[in-house]
């Protein structure tokens, strides 16, 4: 599955086990756009466990209240960050403190999604 798809704070493309986000530059995710994300994963990945990779092109911030909704999703089995941004990445430490589940750091995609494969096993 690779569906993409496009709302005014970011891009998502959804594959079969995990999904890769884009946000778009100078946003500030709040818990309503969360709420898009649950929305999706109850959409896409209802009752089967998946990953969310945030590819970090843009610079934008998280309200870290957004982290706590986020460790509610049941089915969500990993988060990762990709980005070879060191302020992003910094930031992304911190983020790691908020969230209950699986949290890494990668500069590319594909480090990522290989992550994401040994955390869905």
């Amino acid at each position: 599955m690779t569906d993409k798809l496009t709302f005014d704070f970011c891009e998502m493309h959804i594959y079969d086990n995990y999904m890769v986000v884009t946000m778009n530059d100078g946003v500030t995710i709040g818990v309503e756009h969360n709420k898009t994300l649950i929305n999706v994963a109850d959409t896409y990945y209802k009752n089967k466990p998946f990953v969310y990779i945030t590819h970090r092109i843009n610079s934008y911030s998280v309200d870290p209240a957004v982290y706590r909704e986020t460790s509610k999703i049941n089915n969500l089995v990993g988060f990762c960050v990709v980005s070879k941004n060191y302020l992003a990445k910094s930031t992304a430490q911190i983020e790691k403190l908020f969230l209950n589940k699986p949290f890494e750091i990668f500069d590319t995609l594909k480090e990522a999604i290989e992550w994401s494969k040994s955390v869905l096993k």
